[in-house]
């Protein structure tokens, strides 16, 4: 059943990709990114763990901000392929390339909250993920441009679904130290009383290197594509954004739940 699920939803993503790209009546910028983002886990006992995760979003590559993205939570482990999660997101989206997300210029924030399914699994030597995310994103706008702070917040629906693989390159017995593949595409669908001009929402791309160093450590870099559709519009065009960079992840999982032998 998840292979049937996994070609389905892998297929609408390549639709909706097919989509943006296939569409006349639209406004089109190119920019570059890097995103540099740290993950973190803590076991706080066989089911329980605590989450946190920084994105520190730059466009030019380093040069100027694109997003702050802070998210916490909690996560339960259903099974060993199964875990969920819930939590909060802090995002600062700022003002950056050819045409701003927000028709202002200004930077604005947003408020979020999540609630996260994913399911992990196994075929042959290739790990692949499941994940579906909902959104209940609290949105920062402005009435007008004399205004230096947020008029209202509506409520944004969205909802995420990320297909991952990992592929093994080379395992270091002697070390335990391994190196993998990545490749994972994200879609995401805006829905609800305020989805404004964009069902389509965004997808993201990325094609990584990894290096496992431990249970508790692993660092990915890669290539990184994000095709996102604004949720205003110019002249009755839809406005689509890509950007094409890299991401530098840092992953570490901690086990406090673990007992200490003893001597």
């Amino acid at each position: 059943m998840h292979k049937i699920i996994a070609a389905l939803c892998f297929g609408l993503m390549i639709w909706a990709t097919t989509f943006t790209n296939a569409q006349n009546n639209r406004i089109s910028t190119i920019e570059n990114i890097g995103w540099y983002n740290t993950f973190l886990t803590l076991k706080l006992s066989p089911k329980w763990a605590a989450y946190s995760e920084y994105q520190f979003r730059r466009a030019q590559f380093i040069s100027i901000w694109q997003q702050s993205l802070l998210r916490i939570g909690m996560q339960y482990q259903f099974s060993a392929n199964l875990l969920g999660r819930l939590g909060y997101g802090w995002i600062e989206t700022f003002p950056y390339g050819e045409l701003p997300i927000n028709k202002w210029g200004k930077q604005f924030t947003e408020h979020r909250i999540f609630e996260m399914i994913q399911y992990n699994h196994q075929e042959n030597r290739i790990n692949l993920m499941h994940r579906i995310m909902l959104e209940q994103r609290f949105v920062g706008v402005f009435a007008d441009s004399t205004l230096t702070e947020e008029s209202s917040f509506p409520l944004l629906h969205r909802i995420r679904y990320l297909f991952k693989l990992e592929v093994p390159i080379a395992t270091f017995k002697t070390t335990g130290h391994a190196l993998y593949a990545s490749f994972y595409d994200e879609l995401f669908i805006g829905f609800g009383e305020h989805v404004q001009a964009n069902i389509f929402d965004q997808n993201r791309i990325g094609c990584l290197i990894g290096f496992k160093w431990s249970d508790s450590f692993r660092f990915e870099a890669g290539y990184l594509n994000q095709i996102v559709q604004f949720g205003r519009q110019i002249e009755s065009k839809s406005i689509f954004q890509y950007n094409h960079g890299f991401a530098i992840n840092a992953i570490i999982n901690l086990d406090l739940a673990r007992k200490k032998p003893t001597s």
